[in-house]
């Protein structure tokens, strides 16, 4: 046994070689330490929570806040192609005229600061979408899918369902903001060159991926939208995109030209166990998904859920 005199010698010790301040310190330092190691654990897991969340939670206007987020994302996406040249030479090719689109982007200054870095010489800088230069985004690409020289453009549809007058779509005709006749700058300039297997795959891509506007896929790019996408289907087969990234893009373009839409679609195949990363983007943009009916029937299904109430988009400038 140890005397009582022995066990007070013993504490004394101990208070001089860890005074309580310093018991105290490292109590705090270790508490800090575990609250930083706990955040970054959980910033690391937030997107496994939401979509955890999104598949459990009994809110539905709370899961359509979170699948806007997925869909729509307030930072956009990084598209898998790079600018180039490809602003500076829809000006100088006529298919813009920089004073027109000055003027229709006068009061956006996200536009101004687009055009200011991407249009007026080569930028090696990613295409982008997002919320804030969808509008943007949609006409420049509507540009360059309607002066770009194509063989989809010479001998596809529009030239077979315009019977040889290509100028009463959507697409041709709703052109304003070039500055030459649009049935001079129709399929009319080489912007982005493209072998004859390249042409193909751009057929191939454009024949699968429909838009909600109407029942028509890229292939016959009669309204602003398909032309977009055409060009954009174009300049991603010719810098090397592999077609898993293209049809990506393609859904995040779509998504945010019409957000009602591909939250809805969202929507739905949460109904079906189905997360919005996992969904299949070749399939999403198919005509089953994708195209003015498919949208419609897909509205249908998800009509019940509150809180579905976002944007629409649409056709024009």
């Amino acid at each position: 046994m140890i005397s009582k005199k022995l066990q007070k010698k013993i504490k004394k010790l101990l208070a001089k070689v860890i005074p309580l301040w310093l018991v105290m310190i490292l109590l705090l330092n270790s508490i800090l330490a575990t609250g930083f190691v706990q955040y970054y654990i959980m910033k690391k897991n937030f997107n496994a929570q939401l979509s955890a969340l999104a598949q459990t939670t009994k809110n539905p206007e709370e899961l359509v806040q979170i699948l806007k987020q997925k869909v729509i994302p307030q930072k956009g996406y990084r598209l898998a192609v790079k600018w180039n040249d490809i602003g500076k030479q829809l000006l100088e090719s006529g298919a813009i005229d920089k004073t027109k689109y000055e003027e229709l982007f006068a009061q956006d200054p996200i536009a101004k600061k687009e055009m200011a870095a991407h249009m007026m010489s080569t930028s090696n800088d990613s295409m982008t979408i997002n919320e804030s230069n969808s509008r943007f985004m949609v006409n420049t690409l509507w540009a360059l899918g309607l002066v770009n020289k194509s063989k989809i453009l010479e001998e596809g549809s529009m030239k077979t369902y315009g019977k040889g007058d290509v100028m009463g779509f959507a697409s041709t005709g709703g052109w304003t903001l070039g500055s030459k006749p649009t049935s001079e700058l129709y399929s009319s300039r080489e912007i982005i060159k493209l072998t004859s297997e390249q042409q193909e795959l751009v057929k191939k891509i454009a024949l699968t991926v429909y838009r909600p506007c109407c029942g028509n896929s890229t292939e016959f790019p009669d309204c602003n939208h398909g032309m977009a996408a055409l060009g954009y289907i174009e300049l991603a087969v010719a810098q090397g995109v592999g077609e898993k990234e293209i049809y990506r893009d393609l859904l995040r373009l779509n998504s945010f030209w019409f957000p009602q839409q591909y939250v809805e679609l969202a929507a739905y195949f949460n109904q079906q166990n189905v997360s919005w990363d996992k969904v299949d983007a070749k399939v999403a943009l198919g005509s089953q998904y994708s195209s003015a009916q498919g949208a419609q029937q897909v509205h249908q299904a998800v009509q019940g859920v509150p809180g579905l109430n976002v944007q629409q988009g649409g056709c024009g400038t």
